[in-house]
């Protein structure tokens, strides 16, 4: 026995320079396609060997993309290296526009995340191309007519109202009378999500499941996508097909009552209201059911809406009271224009049209968005090898990242200053520098639902305002930026909240 291990010893070391060998090589191997790739182009000369900068990307990412920002300045983009992928950090705003109008077969993938596939599943209209693409966003358009959105406008005053009122309860009771609202604003959204989206069909039990497990997926955004069992990247991707069978089910339900000629209450009621007509009109004709009309296929997009509603929603509404606070000028322009509109003590909804005419309140719903876009970037994939500039050719496989945030701060009348008059009717600096508002993305899949986040932003801004005296509780940093996933106020928003009406408004859908 001994004689064995001695052997098997020897025989180990006589291995271990080979293994070493090996492993120095590969490094080798790694770090010169990391500079095949890197060529002329801004970025570390060397990068730790397989996981590149991920530590500082997970542990600070704030100070992480600023970086890639700053190495930016010059050539419009700089490189790095994560997880045995090299990636591209996209400043330029005419650049920005050239990766987002070549998402297709031959040059880029719009992924969303980094490793979005894996999270999200094949089945996410992201990753469709041409004519498939665009059949879908033409199913999904009716979702977003203006009679869809008058009915998700009154649900959704409903549900802000009902959560300020919460908000006001928790600040007067707590022992230094202010409370951090970015969890709070967090399942403001993801209730109202849950009731303009799938409105009755889901249970109060099913809401909070629901609750758990996007919380659940939200956490794992921001973690190593190691996809074993016990880390946070799995717990995300099986919480996702809970959600998206959860979800399926409600399209289920909503077909059925759709087929009984309901008036529709929720967007799968539109949407499905539409789909069935086009379903017997080729049943009638003979024709097969049309693609794209499953029930697990349509609750894996409508969790696809959640997502990309909820989180930069969150982060929208956080930074508007931050912003609103911060510039007590811009938080008495609104006031005055939404009391010309809408009293508290009326027990009305604020309908579509006095919506559409509050003019300065949208412009502040705007600035916000451009001044702090929520998803500072937008990964993509390239396809292929792309020519990025005469100089420089972005290597296939390569994550791009154009930043939206860079661009919200280039053109601009003094764009590091916040200042909603820039989209007055006077001065049009939406118009002017179009290009440069990125927000929402650019090109064939620009954001299908822009209409309802800023209708949401607009609205959440009008009522907090009427509604609500407010005070920042401020503190060295506490605007600083932080992604979780979306950019947010360091401190969460610490506010101290107070009725400011003479009464809340009774409202209700009748």
């Amino acid at each position: 026995m001994t004689t064995l291990l001695l052997s098997c010893a020897t025989f180990l070391s006589t291995l271990v320079p080979y293994m070493i060998s090996f492993v120095i090589f590969l490094v080798l191997v790694e770090q010169v396609s990391y500079l095949i790739k890197k060529r002329g182009a801004p970025g570390p000369v060397f990068v730790l060997p397989f996981i590149g900068n991920a530590i500082s990307l997970v542990r600070d990412p704030t100070s992480f993309w600023d970086t890639q920002s700053a190495n930016s300045s010059r050539s419009g983009f700089s490189a790095n290296y994560i997880i045995g992928r090299f990636i591209l950090y996209i400043r330029d705003t005419n650049l920005s526009h050239l990766i987002f109008s070549n998402v297709r077969p031959d040059a880029f993938l719009l992924v969303g995340h980094p490793f979005g596939k894996k999270l999200f599943g094949e089945h996410n209209l992201i990753y469709k191309f041409g004519q498939e693409h665009k059949d879908l966003r033409r199913r999904i358009a009716p979702n977003f007519t203006p009679r869809a959105l008058s009915t998700y406008t009154s649900l959704q005053q409903i549900i802000i109202l009902k959560h300020l009122k919460k908000w006001e309860s928790l600040s007067s009771n707590s022992p230094n009378k202010s409370i951090s609202l970015r969890l709070l604003a967090r399942d403001m959204n993801l209730e109202t999500s849950q009731t303009v989206f799938v409105g009755p069909y889901l249970s109060e039990e099913e809401r909070e499941r629901f609750k758990l497990d996007y919380n659940m997926f939200n956490f794992g955004l921001m973690k190593l996508p190691i996809d074993l069992p016990g880390f946070a990247f799995r717990n995300a991707r099986l919480a996702v097909d809970r959600l998206a069978e959860t979800l399926s089910e409600c399209v289920m339900k909503s077909k059925t009552k759709m087929d009984n000629n309901h008036e529709p209450s929720c967007l799968i009621d539109f949407w499905m209201q539409e789909m069935l007509k086009e379903i017997s009109a080729a049943k009638y004709a003979g024709e097969p059911v049309p693609p794209h009309t499953s029930d697990a296929e349509i609750g894996g997009h409508l969790f696809d809406f959640l997502f990309a509603a909820q989180d930069a929603s969150t982060s929208s509404l956080l930074w508007a009271v931050a912003l609103l606070d911060s510039h007590p000028e811009v938080l008495l322009k609104v006031r005055e224009e939404v009391s010309s509109f809408w009293s508290p003590e009326s027990d009305a909804l604020i309908n579509t049209e006095q919506l559409r005419e509050m003019k300065y309140t949208q412009a502040v719903a705007r600035e916000v968005l451009r001044y702090r876009a929520p998803a500072t970037l937008v990964p993509h994939v390239a396809m292929k090898d792309f020519a990025l500039t005469e100089s420089y050719t972005i290597p296939k496989g390569t994550i791009v990242f154009p930043s939206v945030l860079d661009s919200s701060f280039q053109g601009f009348t003094k764009p590091d200053r916040f200042d909603p008059d820039r989209f007055s009717e006077d001065r049009q600096e939406d118009q002017l520098f179009k290009k440069n508002f990125l927000t929402f993305g650019a090109g064939a899949h620009q954001c299908v639902g822009q209409r309802y986040a800023l209708s949401h932003l607009v609205l959440f801004i009008a009522m907090f305002c009427a509604l609500l005296d407010f005070k920042r509780y401020r503190a060295d940093g506490c605007d600083d930026v932080v992604y979780n996933p979306t950019i947010c106020p360091k401190d969460g928003c610490i506010v101290s909240l107070k009725r400011r009406c003479t009464r809340y408004p009774n409202l209700s859908l009748k």
